[in-house]
């Protein structure tokens, strides 16, 4: 039998790992939680592994320790529990995760590994009840550092890094837990059957593993315990929209000033994923993908002499960041690890880039100086402003026509279309793929003076993110330095540094819509809902106007379907302002670049016209004449009566054709059927907002018939190939009628 492998890892499958032992190569069956703790490929690597032995076959499945084994071992003892399953399960969860579920009679929680259906996991918690095989989660306490005092309030606050802290306060009235967060970040849901059908095979493929947090789903079930408090100050977009008691709880701050908040409101403990390098007192761990508030608290905390419990949770999968997000083990009172069976990274997933980011991407690359610096943001807008950028550093005569097409034939005095020899570099509130894929295509190289080409406060992006941090040497990796985020979003402490290191700055924000006078609305609704948090953006803006040569620029599509409709994201007035009118500074639509610094009103309304859809051009120009903020005489000039989404299309369709403005420009998480259904379901959920737009909807799909045989994989993939009833058949047409209509579109 074999017991363990040591050896050369020569490659990586989603669920088994190929290793050569002295010329020999060993397949070997992996949960994914092992596989996001080993090595990148060519290293050395050593599993415990476990041996089974069939009439036809001989099976080694491999763990990073005995732990792991230990639990493997147990699970297979459960009868219906097979190795797929058994791995599924340490997949989705550590050992120590299951011990609790098991111990609490929380079969509903196991239901989430692949192949756990509900029978199953009360059979789980039946039968592991007493069994050997699941430690719980281990808090050791840091070498050299004087056990914390022995207050449960301050216990439970750290084991909140798991959900068993939540259960535990959960269950037990007398433990008061406040959590004060800046993301609860959630896999995608599904609002409708039709959606469920491509959501749910999305999740478990791109989600496994990743640990639910179980305080969010009580939120949204109306059912969080009253000894329990839950706070944001930068929610996921949109994920809390009608949600009465996080709209409550909401805390508006700049997330610069999110530390002060917290100091305001008194902590106990702070709680974060850390990287870990060595064992022991010689150990280092990295605050790595948040450094952000964690920096700017320590000190703080420190200079007031407040005690406050500093743990930290292992996660393999985490990259680790030095510089001075890397902290010596002395500085955590408490590490958590499952061993084994680290806690999986939120990922995610790109989004399709669409012509009129495209067309945005291009015009914002334009307005970027070589050997400046740059910020943008996650999203499809993120990732088409770095698409645009390597296409005018590697193609620029390319680039330069897709710009003069889309300013209908000349390209305005002051842009920039030539490659980037200086190179850029970043100051960013976020450090996310595109800032990955502009360092791949050796724009992001000018550093500054600390050797740093990217200055950031937390990272997030797609499992190939991770894997690109993981896997950089060393030394390459310290070119991205993680900081606390008054260092990244202010100026002050370090100010005239920072002034040499952020010349031409070009902060590129998102908003969701904007005024003809210029103010900016990114965050809420003007009936007090909250969409998102206001973060750094209105940080970036006011650096814009303290740093010579620098701009502001506010990034948003000229319109949007809104139930069945189109809508201008440019209006007159709007309720609410992210950003005041007297921070205008440069908006891009993908009509244009309209520049408002310094400008009257009278003019910036005339150059927000310019960049808004022709479809609302004449409303918004009405609304202005009667408010008496542009002359009755003023009208749209020939031009700007082309801006229509059709224009778009035509003016990037040879770009198109040579390569470039691709809806994945860097790889997509979606497979090829999921990328024709995306544009498909999109539509449909656009015209069936309405009972009246979902009538005609229903009668236009049963008018077209069964459809074509190609479409066949997709049905398959929304298990609608074989329908069964009334409903599935419907569902089977809608989406025919959708993948019809947007034939074409599909996003390759």
């Amino acid at each position: 039998m074999i017991g363990r492998l040591a050896g050369t890892l020569v490659a990586a499958e989603p669920e088994s790992v190929l290793i050569d032992v002295n010329g020999v190569g060993y397949v070997v069956g992996v949960s994914t939680r092992t596989l996001a703790g080993l090595p990148p490929p060519g290293a050395a690597v050593t599993l415990a592994i476990e041996t089974m032995v069939r009439e036809d076959a001989i099976t080694l499945y491999g763990f990073l320790d005995a732990a792991e084994r230990a639990a493997f071992r147990t699970l297979m003892t459960v009868q219906g529990v097979g190795a797929k399953v058994a791995l599924g399960l340490l997949g989705a969860f550590s050992p120590g995760q299951i011990a609790a579920a098991v111990a609490t009679g929380d079969a509903k929680t196991l239901t989430r590994a692949n192949g756990v259906g509900a029978r199953l996991a009360a059979r789980l918690v039946t039968e592991l009840k007493g069994k050997p095989g699941f430690p719980g989660i281990e808090t050791t306490p840091a070498a050299s550092v004087p056990a914390p005092p022995a207050d449960p309030l301050l216990a439970d606050a750290v084991s909140a890094l798991a959900n068993l802290g939540y259960r535990r306060a959960e269950a037990d009235s007398g433990i008061s837990l406040d959590i004060f967060t800046a993301l609860t970040l959630e896999p995608p849901s599904a609002s409708s059957d039709m959606e469920r059908r491509f959501v749910e095979p999305l999740n478990e493929r791109l989600f496994s593993g990743y640990e639910r947090l179980a305080y969010a789903q009580a939120i949204r079930d109306g059912a969080l315990p009253g000894n329990v408090t839950v706070s944001e100050f930068f929610l996921q977009a949109g994920s809390w929209l009608g949600v009465p008691a996080m709209q409550r709880a909401y805390v508006s701050a700049n997330y610069t000033h999110a530390a002060r908040v917290i100091l305001d409101r008194g902590v106990n403990a702070i709680a974060q994923l850390v990287a870990r390098r060595g064992r022991g007192a010689r150990a280092r761990y990295s605050l790595s993908c948040n450094a952000d508030i964690t920096l700017d608290l320590l000190p703080a905390l420190e200079a007031r002499r407040e005690a406050c419990v500093l743990a930290g949770e292992v996660s393999a999968a985490l990259p680790f960041m030095g510089g001075e997000a890397a902290l010596p083990a002395g500085r955590f009172d408490h590490i958590l690890e499952t061993p084994g069976a680290e806690p999986r990274l939120f990922a995610t997933p790109r989004q399709p880039v669409l012509d009129a980011d495209h067309a945005i991407g291009i015009h914002v690359a334009s307005l970027v100086r070589d050997g400046g610096t740059l910020q943008i943001g996650i999203g499809s807008l993120g990732d088409a402003v770095a698409a645009a950028l390597v296409m005018r550093h590697e193609a620029p005569d390319a680039f330069a026509g897709a710009l003069r097409r889309l300013c209908r034939g000349e390209i305005p005095q002051g842009r920039e279309t030539g490659p980037f020899d200086k190179g850029l570099y970043a100051a960013s509130e976020m450090f996310v793929d595109g800032f990955m894929e502009l360092y791949r295509h050796g724009i992001l190289k000018r550093k500054a003076a600390d050797g740093a080409v990217l200055h950031a406060g937390f990272l997030l992006g797609s499992e190939a993110f991770y894997r690109f941090l993981r896997d950089l040497p060393e030394g390459e990796r310290g070119l991205f330095s993680m900081r606390g985020i008054s260092f990244v979003n202010e100026l002050f402490g370090e100010e005239a540094q920072k002034r040499a290191d952020r010349v031409d700055a070009r902060f590129v924000n998102t908003a969701m819509m904007a005024t003809l006078l210029g103010a900016t609305v990114s965050d809420g609704l003007e009936d007090g809902q909250v969409v998102s948090g206001v973060g750094g953006q209105y940080n970036f803006v006011a650096q814009a106007f303290a740093l010579d040569g620098a701009r502001a620029i506010i990034t948003l599509n000229a319109t949007r379907e809104a139930k069945g409709r189109r809508e201008s994201r440019i209006l007159w007035s709007y309720g609410h302002a992210t950003i005041p009118r007297h921070l205008r500074d440069v908006f891009v639509t993908e009509y244009g670049v309209a520049d408002l610094r310094g400008k009257s009103d009278r003019d910036c309304i005339a150059a927000m016209l310019a960049v808004a859809d022709a479809g609302f051009q004449d409303d918004l120009l009405g609304r202005a004449k009667r408010a008496g903020k542009i002359e009755d005489d003023h009208g749209i000039t020939e031009m700007h009566r082309g801006n229509t989404p059709d224009a778009v299309a035509r003016a990037l369709e040879p770009a198109k054709e040579a390569g470039w403005c691709r809806a994945f420009p860097f790889g997509s998480d979606f497979t090829p059927q999921e990328r024709r259904l995306l544009p498909a379901l999109a539509l449909l959920r656009e015209r069936t907002a309405t009972k009246g737009s979902a009538a005609r909807t229903v009668l236009a799909a049963l008018a077209r018939g069964g459809g074509p045989a190609h479409h066949r994989e997709a049905l398959e993939r929304m298990d609608l190939a074989r329908p069964e009833g009334i409903a599935e058949r419907l569902y089977r047409r809608l989406l025919v009628w959708a993948l019809e209509e947007t034939s074409g579109r599909e996003t390759e």
